[in-house]
């Protein structure tokens, strides 16, 4: 019987089944367990069991696969909207689950905060939004604002949650307040003790719900 021999032409990545995708899964791993300072091509070769250069022909630098990092956050969090109710309760659930997802990541969330999403990809989940919204009645330039605008509220409520963060100890402008802190401030401890009692993130749904329903007024 005749031996099978690779082709010429045909690499380490390509006969291990290499795609783009496996790729950017594999670089995710990788920051979520060491950190970003930790992304490299070589390290991302040996997480898949192939060569480094079998990488590039899938991902042309290493900017292409941090644009792609940031890719993989806005995937997992891909508007719902041609399943809501409403438009409202579309941008809502968005919202909500683009703050899971960045929280399920929080090495990635500087590259998140730093880099725009201007992937091809990306770009056609922004473009199925604004055909769902524009359906909803909303012109696509204003569409657009209000996924800016959402999206930049939950981007930088995180990025507050994450600043300084210590492991999983929260940034020090989210911390609750020392009660022997407000004794000269009767309204602020009033304020921050029913705070505290009304749920794990109450005012990011605050600020989410004043924004939607400043939206309906415009």
């Amino acid at each position: 019987m005749r031996k099978a021999t690779m082709s010429p032409n045909r690499t380490r990545g390509q006969n291990a089944g290499l795609t783009r995708q496996a790729i950017l899964q594999a670089a995710l791993t990788l920051a979520d367990r060491d950190g970003l300072k930790a992304l490299s091509m070589r390290r991302i070769g040996q997480e898949l069991g192939v060569e480094a250069m079998s990488l590039y022909q899938h991902v042309a630098s290493k900017d292409a696969l941090l644009d792609g990092l940031v890719e993989q956050i806005f995937t997992q969090a891909a508007p719902p909207l041609t399943e809501a109710a409403s438009w409202q309760e579309g941008l809502r659930e968005y919202a909500r689950a683009l703050l899971r997802v960045l929280l399920a990541h929080p090495n990635v969330i500087p590259l998140v905060v730093s880099r725009p999403a201007i992937t091809p990809h990306n770009h056609r989940l922004m473009e199925n939004a604004l055909h769902t919204l524009q359906a909803a009645g909303l012109p696509p330039e204003r569409a657009l604002d209000m996924l800016y605008a959402v999206t930049g509220f939950v981007v930088g409520h995180v990025a507050i949650l994450a600043a300084g963060r210590d492991g999983h100890t929260p940034a020090r402008g989210m911390r609750a307040i020392p009660d022997q802190d407000l004794q000269q401030t009767p309204l602020l401890a009033q304020a921050t003790r029913l705070r505290r009692s009304s749920g794990p993130d109450p005012r990011f749904d605050f600020a989410l719900e004043a924004m939607l329903r400043g939206f309906d007024t415009l």
